[in-house]
């Protein structure tokens, strides 16, 4: 056996997760102790999101992006009493279903800067949205043509933004949502018919939506990408014509999850915007620009916290069994788009300053070995009773979990 076999392996860290303080040795969220906040919530598992976190995270995008409006995209964390905490520090709210309009007329946000996307809008979803007077970001000839004719049935005018599926992508990005084939927006070189049909009187375009990929922690991914936009936007309006009073150049701002991912930096891309600002000033001195946001703004708000009811050793692995798993937090079990198998950040949550450690298996109570919230991971000794928390558990989380699968009981919510 070669000496480099023998060198220990390098442990690769999650990055800090300083975003909540610590008091008696425990992690602490609006001066509550996690196990006042388990007493609160009146069980475990629960997912509680902390205000101050989400209002640190908008103040340092406002700091860094002073020129842009920020819009807060609903389906990141629909929770309403979250929403309407949020709805006062953003300049708009953008919705994918018609539970979330709902949700964002509830929360006092004016329909002008309410926007509504997603592929399979249903007649009923697109008539609410023409009733409400929000904009819909059309995403297929098909959908206009819908719009178009609730329009003539209601004699009722549609503020519309077309979603543009454009000739190139966001690298590096968590999951890519635009350039090649995609069942997002309409491809950029299928536009003729679509401003064809926005001659019809009641169909009033406001603007573009360009959004290419989500969760990207590479700044110069996400420059190009912008680059892009402006470019394509210019592009587009040489050859069709049209005036926009706003601008949807997406978010795709990232958040670290895994061991080894760094904090997006957002200074080069401030930076990149200003001169971007500058050098297409008659399309910025016109009309808003947007980033749209919902993982930056609320995913290291919130902490996913389930309870250790058994540990046991089964061939040498210790396995802390706990109250909690895929069905509510199926991101961190590995099965919402991984493809090898990584850890969130976690910590025995009632045991901060624990200096005895151990590796175990976290699993939950499910018949599947699928139901994994932390493989091979070195916590603090922990015991039945103790609180395992699941940082960066603020966005796709709760709703984006089958919380129903296997019939356990739910998690509940709390905003402090």
């Amino acid at each position: 056996m070669s000496k480099d076999n023998n060198k220990p392996k390098k442990v690769i860290q999650h990055a800090a997760m300083d975003q909540f303080s610590v008091l008696n040795g425990e992690i602490c969220i609006a001066n509550k102790t996690i196990s006042e906040i388990s007493l609160i919530a009146g069980q475990t598992p629960f997912y509680v999101y902390a205000k101050s976190v989400i209002a640190d995270n908008l103040k340092r995008l406002r700091r860094h992006f002073p020129k842009i409006s920020l819009h807060y995209a609903i389906k990141a964390n629909p929770m309403p009493q979250l929403v309407s905490f949020v709805a006062p520090q953003v300049d708009g709210l953008d919705v994918a279903s018609g539970k979330e309009l709902k949700v964002a007329l509830a929360a006092d946000m004016p329909p002008e800067n309410i926007s509504f996307a997603g592929p399979g809008k249903s007649i009923n979803e697109l008539s609410m949205a023409i009733a409400s007077g929000i904009t819909i970001n059309i995403e297929s000839l098909t959908e206009l043509e819908r719009i178009k004719t609730i329009t003539d049935s209601l004699n009722k005018a549609a503020n519309v933004a077309i979603r543009i599926n454009p000739d190139f992508e966001l690298k590096s990005s968590g999951m890519k949502m635009g350039g090649g084939s995609q069942q997002f927006g309409i491809d950029v070189e299928q536009l003729d018919p679509i401003f064809e049909l926005l001659k019809a009187p009641n169909l009033v375009l406001k603007g573009l939506h360009i959004f290419t990929g989500s969760q990207n922690l590479n700044s110069e991914s996400i420059i190009a990408a912008h680059d892009n936009i402006f470019a394509l936007v210019e592009r587009l309006q040489t050859q069709y014509q049209f005036t926009l009073e706003h601008l949807n150049i997406g978010g795709g701002l990232g958040i670290p999850y895994f061991p080894g991912d760094t904090p997006l930096s957002l200074e080069p891309i401030s930076k990149n915007l200003n001169s971007l600002l500058e050098q297409y000033s008659k399309l910025a001195e016109s009309c808003e620009i947007i980033l749209e946001l919902g993982r930056y703004i609320v995913g290291n708000a919130g902490l996913y916290v389930c309870e250790v009811t058994d540990k046991k050793v089964s061939r040498g692995k210790t396995y802390l069994i706990t109250n909690g798993g895929l069905h509510h937090q199926l991101a961190a079990s590995g099965n919402f788009g991984q493809i090898i198998r990584k850890n969130y950040p976690l910590a025995i949550a009632n045991k901060m300053d624990s200096s005895d450690q151990e590796t175990v298996q976290l699993v939950g109570p499910l018949c599947t070995p699928l139901d994994i919230l932390g493989s091979k991971v070195i916590l603090p000794n922990a015991n039945i009773g103790d609180l395992v928390a699941v940082y960066q558990s603020g966005a796709y989380g709760y709703t984006a979990s089958p919380r129903d699968f296997l019939s356990h009981p739910e998690p509940i919510e709390l905003l402090l």
